[in-house]
């Protein structure tokens, strides 16, 4: 049986603990999409410059630790003078580790849309960047909705990386209490009902917009 007390006696800092993850999560994943698009739509650009960021960021980022990423930011930048906040660090890491996947959806998306789209705009006289906020991006996005959700969902459950450079986050304070109170298994119990309360919503909005465009299609 769950010892209910423990949740009950360290409500705020259960309580606390959640916001900054709900906060944390809200933050990168808006971060996370702007800048994901951005780099989806460099990889794909006329200019091999941009090409060249694109993909270089998108492999980089992609092929190492969300940990490391974190760390950059949190250890690495105090060693040319900029120091931040374990939050903030922990938001950032998150943001740019998430766009790199990110990128990589909505290029996909945008592959999806037929070429011949992209040729009759731009003969209609579109710049590169009217056709992409006009014509593509916006069918591509109904096609990258259900895998945006997905790594939606785990950009929330990767925020739990924060519990390492004492983020405030869910994972941190439920450290703190079970070293407080020498309870570990219970503790755990409740910090991933609190992230089901967080991703359990999301995974109902990816399902039933699946659905809608399953009908539309």
């Amino acid at each position: 049986m769950l010892d209910f007390s423990i949740l009950f006696d360290h409500w705020d800092y259960f309580l606390q603990g959640f916001g900054n993850t709900l906060k944390a999560s809200l933050l990168s994943l808006v971060g996370s999409f702007l800048l994901g698009t951005i780099m989806a739509i460099f990889r794909i650009a006329p200019l091999r410059p941009l090409q060249w960021v694109g993909t270089v960021y998108v492999e980089f980022i992609r092929n190492i630790p969300l940990i490391l990423v974190v760390f950059f930011f949190f250890v690495g930048l105090p060693a040319i003078g900029i120091r931040l906040e374990p939050f903030v660090a922990g938001t950032l890491g998150l943001t740019v580790y998430t766009a790199a996947f990110i990128a990589e959806t909505i290029r996909a998306g945008i592959q999806a849309v037929p070429k011949g789209q992209t040729e009759a705009a731009r003969s209609s006289g579109l710049t590169y960047g009217q056709t992409m906020r006009l014509i593509v991006l916006p069918q591509a996005m109904k096609i990258v909705i259900p895998p945006m959700g997905n790594q939606f969902i785990n950009l929330v459950k990767n925020s739990s990386v924060l519990g390492v450079i004492a983020g405030l986050d869910l994972m941190y304070f439920g450290d703190l209490i079970s070293a407080d109170t020498f309870v570990t298994f219970d503790v755990y119990i409740f910090v991933g009902i609190f992230y089901l309360i967080l991703t359990l919503p999301l995974s109902m909005i990816v399902g039933y917009f699946e659905r809608r465009l399953a009908r539309s299609r």
